[in-house]
């Protein structure tokens, strides 16, 4: 049985709980993992690099001097790219970097990653934080108390609410996402990853052998 050391919602040491065999207990598989993740990168690219061919830029299209007998190189046009301020050769245009990724290997690649934390330690379960106002301060001294300060922490929580989001978003290396959202480039990037109780009950609703794939 895979278990994950587990806190109080102030930080407190609480007895391990037990991690969900059907996503903590996975055999990575690397490729998928790295498919995924190149993909999810891939896809975050806006593609919007343009450059100007010599059929674009401003210039006469004039023959710069006659073919022979200058001792010269044959040159038709100044908007050649060998001449500064023609057009460029094989530049970048538009495009989309746009790949997709089957449903069931983003499954297997976040359940790896997940896997993979999990057996390296790295998988911390805390209650579900009460607070009445956004407290980035509270949430600092939860990380702290739980020795995440300075780690890059992946916190996700099972719950919707505003005021966690907010009490999160202002810490430096902390990113904050719901269970039903995660998915495998979250968790790579991650030095720890931390589930609210809630969260690790939706995590296993969700990403469970019967539970849909998010569109990501």
């Amino acid at each position: 049985m895979i278990q994950a050391k587990a806190f109080s919602a102030f930080g407190y040491t609480s007895e391990p709980v037990p991690l969900p065999e059907s996503i903590f207990g996975v055999q990575p598989a690397e490729h998928a993992v790295y498919q995924t993740v190149k993909a999810y990168l891939a896809n975050q690219r806006q593609g919007t690099a343009s450059t100007k061919t010599r059929g674009e830029v401003q210039g006469s299209g004039r023959k710069i001097w006659r073919q022979k007998g200058t001792g010269r190189a044959r040159h038709g046009s100044v908007t050649a790219p060998i001449f500064v301020g023609g057009g460029v050769a094989f530049g970048p245009k538009p495009r989309s970097y746009k790949e997709k990724v089957p449903k069931k290997v983003r499954r297997l690649a976040l359940k790896s990653a997940l896997s993979a934390k999990a057996r390296d330690g790295t998988v911390v379960v805390v209650d579900d934080p009460i607070l009445e106002e956004p407290k980035t301060k509270q949430m600092v001294t939860l990380l702290r108390a739980c020795g995440l300060e300075g780690r890059k922490v992946l916190f996700t929580t099972g719950e919707h609410s505003e005021i966690l989001y907010k009490s999160c978003r202002n810490i430096p290396d902390l990113r904050f996402r719901y269970a039903e959202n995660l998915c495998a480039y979250d968790v790579v990037w991650a030095d720890v990853v931390v589930f609210t109780k809630s969260g690790l009950a939706k995590a296993e609703e969700v990403f469970g052998d019967e539970g849909p794939v998010p569109d990501r």
